[in-house]
This record gives structure tokens, C-alpha cells and sequence, in this order.
């Protein structure tokens, strides 16, 4: 695993070993990257990667541009630390080591507001829907602002009331990544 594009371009990152983890593939990652940087949606940035794993989502962002990070993962703090400082990158990236619902809660009453949202947590667990919806009454994205879900591929995941899927992206026969953002408020809403 590497990050692909910009100031940390072919930094290899450290990883778990064994299946705790499951890092979003490179192929799929630089995919995902072109479709953001084609909608301007990485350089300024304030990122948010939830279930972050090693921190390569948000690692690739803040290489790209981006103006801050924050990664939040139960277990894999001092993982992310150590590419941080391997990418010349932690000075922009606040990590966060706890129960990511809890987290995001936290971060909701603190105020914070992101522009991009990255989450990947274990599939099929449930996960995907919790955090969505904590992102969609929580306060914590800004206008104009997207959530990347990493899912299974035959996961079907309904957007809670305030998120719609703007575009879905498929990879092979195991992952798709939907993107999201605040739902449009129509006429008769109003």
C-alpha cells in the first residue's frame, strides 16, 4: 500500500498483519481520488476518515492537498502516527483512537465541520448506517460537502433522512464506494 499522488507520492505505508484490517485497495483508491479531484472536492479540505485503518484515505488526501485530516480508529492509533510521520504529513493529520460512534459524537458537540468524509468500516456489521446518520443529524458536514461509504458490493445501505447518493462506484465483485451529500431541499419542502 501507497500513497499515490502528490507531495508523498510513492510513500509506502505500514500495515497491519492479518485480516483486522482491510485497506481500501490501490486501484480502487486512485480511482476514488480522480472522481473527488475531478469534482474539486480534496485541495483546502478539512477530511474526516472514519474506521481509518492504517490512515491511508486521509493520508492521500492531506498528500493532495488537503488542509487537515482527522483519523479516527479503535485500534490502529499508533499506526496511523507512524504514517503520518513516514509521509512528512502529521502535522496536518490529528489522530483520534476510540469507538468511532462515540467519537463522531463527541466531535458533533465540539463543533467541528468537515468538507469530505471517508468511511470503511468491517462490512455487513451495521456500521455504515450508524455513522451516516450521526453525519446526517450531527452537524458535521458543510455545505457542499461529501461522504465517501466503502461497502460491500451487495450491500444495500438506505441514506438517512438528510443524505442522498449522488454516484456510486463499483469495483469488481467486492466493493463499491457510494458518495453522498446533503439532500437538495425541494420546493414542496419548504
Amino acid at each position: 500500500m501507497r500513497i499515490i499522488a502528490g507531495s508523498a507520492r510513492g510513500t509506502r505505508l505500514k500495515t497491519l498483519r492479518g485480516t483486522s484490517t482491510r485497506p481500501t485497495a490501490d486501484r480502487i483508491k486512485e480511482s476514488l481520488f480522480s472522481v473527488l479531484s475531478s469534482r474539486e472536492m480534496i485541495s483546502g479540505r478539512r477530511v474526516l476518515d472514519i474506521f481509518s485503518g492504517t490512515g491511508a484515505l486521509a493520508l492521500e488526501a492531506l498528500s493532495r492537498g488537503a488542509d487537515s485530516a482527522v483519523a479516527v480508529d479503535k485500534s490502529t492509533g499508533r499506526l496511523i502516527r507512524e504514517n503520518g510521520e513516514i509521509t512528512c504529513l502529521s502535522e496536518r493529520l490529528e489522530v483520534i483512537r476510540g469507538d468511532v460512534l462515540a467519537v463522531l459524537e463527541r466531535l458533533s458537540a465540539e463543533g467541528r465541520r468537515f468538507d469530505l468524509v471517508f468511511s470503511d468500516p468491517p462490512y455487513r456489521k451495521g456500521l455504515t448506517e450508524r455513522a451516516l446518520e450521526l453525519l446526517a443529524r450531527g452537524g458535521l458536514m458543510d455545505e457542499g460537502g461529501v461522504i465517501c461509504a466503502e461497502v460491500a458490493a451487495g450491500e444495500e445501505i438506505l441514506p438517512p433522512e438528510g443524505l442522498e447518493v449522488i454516484r456510486e462506484l463499483r469495483y469488481g465483485k467486492t466493493t463499491k464506494i457510494l458518495l453522498l451529500a446533503r439532500a437538495a431541499v425541494r420546493n414542496e419542502d419548504v
